[in-house]
C-alpha cells in the first residue's frame, strides 16, 4: 500500500471544456478555508468555455490550448505538461473535461489527475450518465470522484455520493441534484490529497482515518 500524496499545500491546475461549475465549488472551499490548496493555473480545449472568464476574473491564469494546433495527442499533451511545470502543480483536477487523458498526461501525473463522474460508477461510464441512470430505471444514482487511468471512467474511487433517483425525474432534474452532491465532495477529495490521507494499494483506495 503506498501513500499517493504526502501531506501539503495542493498546487492544482484545473482543465474544464464548459461551465465550471465544480472550479467554482472548489474555489470557494478554498477561499473560506476548508481545503488547503491553490488553484494556479486553468487550462480548457474550448476557447468559448465559461470557465476561462470565471477564472480570469479571480486572478488565476486561464489558458485555452486548442488540440487542432497540435500534429497529434502526444504533441497536444506534452504542451500541457509544460504549462503545468511551469507552474509547479502537483495534482491536475479534471472538471468537465471532455477530452480521454492519454500515457504522456497519464505518465507525468502518475494517480494525480481526478475526475469526477455524475453517476456511481462503474455504472453508467461516458457521456450522459444521468440519462442512462434515467433510461435504466435505477432507484439510487449519484457521482463519484476518481483517480484517472487510461480506460474511460475506470480508474481507483476515491469518494461516491449517492441521491435518489425519482419516477418522475429526467436528465436535467436529475443531474441537478447529482450536482449538489458533486460540489460538496470534489473538494473533501481534494482535502484528503492535502492531508495526506489517501494510500493506494492495487486499485482500491484506502483512506487513513484521523
Amino acid at each position: 500500500m503506498i501513500r499517493i500524496m504526502e501531506p501539503r499545500r495542493l498546487k492544482l491546475a484545473v482543465l474544464a471544456s464548459g461551465r465550471g461549475s465544480n472550479f467554482d465549488a472548489i474555489y470557494s472551499a478554498i477561499a473560506q478555508g476548508e481545503l488547503e490548496a491553490d488553484i494556479k493555473i486553468l487550462l480548457s480545449d474550448q476557447k468559448q468555455a465559461p470557465a476561462l472568464e470565471k477564472a480570469a476574473s479571480r486572478g488565476i491564469e486561464a489558458l485555452h490550448i486548442n488540440p487542432r494546433d497540435y500534429k497529434n495527442r502526444d504533441e497536444y499533451e506534452n504542451y500541457i505538461v509544460s504549462k503545468l511545470r511551469e507552474h509547479e502543480v502537483d495534482l491536475v483536477v479534471l472538471a468537465g473535461y471532455m477530452r480521454l487523458v492519454g500515457k504522456v498526461f497519464l505518465n507525468a501525473y502518475k494517480w494525480r489527475i481526478i475526475n469526477i463522474h455524475p453517476a456511481l460508477l462503474p455504472s453508467f461510464t461516458g457521456l450522459h450518465a444521468q440519462q442512462q441512470a434515467v433510461d435504466y430505471g435505477v432507484r439510487y444514482s449519484g457521482c463519484t470522484v476518481h483517480l484517472v487511468d487510461e480506460g474511460m471512467d475506470t480508474g481507483p474511487i476515491i469518494l461516491q455520493a449517492v441521491v435518489p433517483v425519482y419516477q418522475e425525474d429526467d436528465e436535467e432534474s436529475l443531474a441537478k441534484r447529482i450536482l449538489v452532491e458533486e460540489h460538496k465532495n470534489y473538494w473533501r477529495a481534494l482535502q484528503l490529497f492535502a492531508e495526506g490521507r489517501l494510500f493506494i494499494d492495487g486499485r482500491r483506495i484506502h483512506i487513513e482515518r484521523t
